[in-house]
């Protein structure tokens, strides 16, 4: 026992020097900046033609960092205009930050965002207002481009309307001075615009020393498990890591019962594994996508990210949640730990997790979807999908034992968690108010951090990891806990 306590700490040390060097060189240059992009609002009518001589003004707060480039949604009334637009970026007093940029529209298609990239980066710019200024150097009627404004914000389904104060109003030149642009219905509007930008992070700046940090505190901490081991003190951690050694072959056994039981007189048999999202994500593509008519992009590889992996949270915990009650014969009999059981039931599930992304792969490659180095990281999105599930999955099968009903308040649960996860609608039309609560969902993160790997082929922001890590291990801890304390008590209920 001695030396399985000793190699499970070396085994601990050596993955986490290991991956930490490795997750440096994958997770690249997201550790030190991240790109953003933030649009004002959707096209709603063209200011019309944008002849020589008219200006328009567009008065903006930076978010970012750094702000790299902008991108207008233009209009060339289907045909080629030769006109130079001078583009410029002005701070509060009317100064240029930048040197003016000459935008030629001779090539410019109709209907799309044309973008706009600075010199130079503009740093220390968030918080700081700006004003694009816009303006016609040669444009005639029937030469000329035109530009887009809109009040309202597209959220896949619905516009909703945003309200604009006048300090951020589109405004156009009239006689000697600007004044706000107002539409027909005279709401103050906003220039069709996205604001580019980056993101600078400290964590790149100072990984090695906090990867150096970490290693020290790991190895104190597993020195700390190993000197109460050797004096006889429990230790919850190094325990669970001996008894999960230790009971290896009654997990694989308990595994392969759940996979025969569940499997058992089906014709395709594992094949559900592979069908069972396949054939949910039709559905609610055809659902979505035509009658409900979702614009989010790549929604066939969105949809099946988010149903993959609820459908694991909602098996595995299903499952954990009869594991103790299920086996009373077995507990009753034989002494085994018993968060074995839900381990269990969490490692069986976390089989047809594996097997159920073999179709989302293949949808990738169907999509055409680049595949880019970043989803090396996506073993650490599916870990803490498992410790979630795991945590959650104690915590019911503790409360199952004491009281029974609580399987039909889970599954009312659930369905209610499945509609406050983004599975088949983005996060978007979640109103800013909410979304502070919203994002107290595990689930949340974990999805749009699959999302990013596989559909944007980037990582995301530093911070994104540390909110899916503690989000996750949070209820892993609390039901851990809370399964340990009551666990003597489960054979007198059951």
């Amino acid at each position: 026992m001695k030396n399985k306590a000793i190699r499970i700490c070396l085994v601990a040390m050596a993955l986490y020097l290991i991956l930490g060097v490795a997750f440096y060189f994958i997770a690249g240059d997201s550790l030190h900046a991240t790109a953003n992009s933030i649009e004002t609002v959707t096209a709603k009518a063209s200011l019309g033609e944008f002849t020589a001589g008219e200006k328009i003004r567009q008065s903006f707060v930076c978010e970012f960092d750094e702000l790299t480039s902008i991108s207008l949604l233009v209009g060339t009334n289907a045909r080629e205009n030769n006109d130079m637009i001078l583009v410029e970026i002005l701070d509060e007093n009317g100064q240029a930050v930048i040197e003016p940029i000459r935008m030629a529209t001779a090539k410019l298609k109709d209907n799309t965002a044309y973008t706009v990239v600075f010199p130079t980066p503009i740093t220390e710019a968030r918080g700081q207002r700006f004003v694009l200024q816009l303006t016609s150097r040669y444009g005639a009627p029937k030469n000329a481009i035109c530009f887009y404004y809109g009040n309202s914000v597209d959220t896949g389904r619905f516009d909703f309307n945003t309200q604009i104060d006048e300090a951020d109003a589109l405004c156009v030149y009239e006689g000697d001075k600007f004044v706000p642009f107002k539409d027909t219905e005279g709401n103050i509007c906003q220039l069709c615009l996205s604001l580019n930008g980056t993101d600078n992070h400290w964590f790149g700046k100072y990984y090695w020393f906090l990867y150096a940090g970490g290693a020290l505190l790991l190895l104190l901490g597993l020195a700390y498990q190993y000197l109460c081991f050797q004096k006889g003190k429990k230790t919850l951690i190094l325990s669970v890591a001996l008894s999960i050694q230790k009971y290896s072959f009654l997990i694989r056994q308990l595994v392969s019962r759940d996979f025969k039981s569940k499997y058992k007189r089906s014709v395709l048999g594992m094949l559900w594994s592979f069908l069972n999202p396949l054939l949910t994500m039709s559905i609610q593509y055809v659902v979505f996508s035509t009658i409900f008519k979702s614009t989010i992009p790549n929604f066939i590889i969105y949809l099946l990210t988010g149903i993959i992996c609820f459908n694991f949270f909602s098996e595995a915990t299903s499952m954990c949640l009869v594991s103790i009650i299920g086996n009373a014969s077995l507990i009753n009999k034989v002494y085994v730990p018993k968060y074995i059981y839900p381990f269990s039931r969490t490692i069986s599930s976390g089989i047809n997790l594996l097997l159920s992304l073999v179709p989302l792969l293949i949808m990738l490659l169907i999509t055409r979807t680049p595949i880019t180095p970043a989803i090396l990281l996506l073993p650490f999105a599916l870990l803490m999908l498992f410790f979630l599930s795991y945590g959650v999955g104690l915590l019911l099968a503790t409360m199952m034992v004491f009281f029974r009903d609580t399987q039909f308040l889970w599954n009312i649960f659930s369905m209610l968690l499945m509609y406050m996860t983004p599975i088949f609608y983005p996060d978007t039309i979640i109103p800013d108010r909410f979304m502070s609560i919203y994002k107290l969902n595990p689930l949340y993160h974990v999805i749009r951090f699959m999302r990013s790997i596989l559909i944007d082929g980037v990582s995301l922001e530093p911070k994104a990891y540390l909110y899916c890590a503690v989000l996750c291990l949070i209820p892993f801890l609390i039901g851990l806990v809370v399964f340990r304390k009551n666990e003597d008590k489960f054979v007198l209920n059951i």
